[in-house]
């Protein structure tokens, strides 16, 4: 197979009956290390709005067990990519999504914002540090994708097109990026769960490479300092001298998948879908079933 010939292949599909499809030729083929870390952006920006990072302190998930919220949500979303919506394997995936998320106060808006995330992020990413830049019918083919997981998760007004899922995250992120201690919390948790995978003398320097790749909006969120320009364009040059190098060398003939990447670290003798993320008990820390000014409430 040549470097082009599996794009050849996804522009001979449909990007709205064939899109899960080409969502996994794209994810599991093309990208496997981009989506992983465009996807791990996408959920880290989150953390920036008060009401979402506030909400993931209190339940502690993403402090106390960092790891295992890192593995369970890329497992749960891996499965729904791998093996599709209408399988047993995607049902029990999306099934275990909603039982997770019905627990809690959230609103459709901040739902919405997260879907966006998904969408946008990966795009953002790749065209920028990838060793191509997306083609339209994989960009609409995410775009369906997640336009089905939200429909299948209930959530209202999800966007249409992918320029209507850009849109919706820059106005809301315009509106709701802010401090919050709690998001910060998240957020340093986070950054130190990233530098666990590798060599703890290198935690300071991934800590910094990390920010240099965080945009002004994220950055002022938290309060980090930003690293200076010279750190900055360095580490993204380098991601860049990543993707060129990744164009030259022969196309992936296996797929990977997310459940393959060295960064899920929980489960190394196996999972089941159906036992992956929370379950919440009333009243417990971790389970804020609604979210006011004085304890949780059922």
């Amino acid at each position: 197979m040549k470097r082009f010939e599996r794009l050849e292949q996804i522009r001979r599909m449909d990007p709205y009956e064939d899109a899960s499809e080409i969502y996994r030729l794209t994810v599991a083929y093309e990208f496997p290390w981009d989506f992983a870390r465009a996807l791990e952006l996408a959920l880290y920006r989150t953390y920036a709005v008060p009401s979402i990072g506030g909400l993931l302190a209190r339940t502690a998930e993403l402090t106390d067990r960092t790891q295992k919220r890192y593995d369970d949500t890329s497992l749960l979303l891996d499965a729904v990519v791998e093996h599709g919506f209408d399988t047993e394997q995607g049902r029990t995936a999306v099934r275990r999504i909603n039982q997770m998320h019905r627990s809690y106060d959230i609103g459709d808006d901040d739902m919405r914002y997260v879907l966006c995330t998904f969408v946008v992020m990966p795009k953002r990413w790749i065209d920028s540090y990838g060793w191509r830049r997306l083609s339209r019918h994989e960009i609409v083919a995410s775009t369906v994708h997640y336009r089905t997981l939200g429909q299948r998760m209930g959530i209202k007004g999800v966007p249409e097109s992918y320029e209507d899922f850009e849109a919706c995250l820059d106005a809301y992120e315009e509106a709701h990026f802010a401090w919050d201690e709690g998001g910060r919390r998240v957020s340093d948790a986070t950054l130190a769960l990233m530098a666990s995978w590798y060599p703890r003398p290198l935690a300071p320097l991934l800590r910094t490479a990390t920010l240099a790749l965080l945009d002004e909006p994220l950055l002022t969120a938290f309060r980090y300092t930003a690293p200076d320009p010279v750190t900055r364009a360095l580490v993204r040059t380098a991601v860049r001298a990543r993707g060129r190098a990744v164009r030259l060398l022969p196309p992936r003939r296996a797929p990977h998948f997310a459940r393959q990447n060295r960064e899920i670290k929980g489960y190394p003798t196996g999972y089941r879908l159906e036992d992956l993320g929370t379950r919440p008990v009333p009243g417990v820390r971790g389970c804020p079933v609604r979210h006011v000014d004085g304890p949780a409430t059922r």
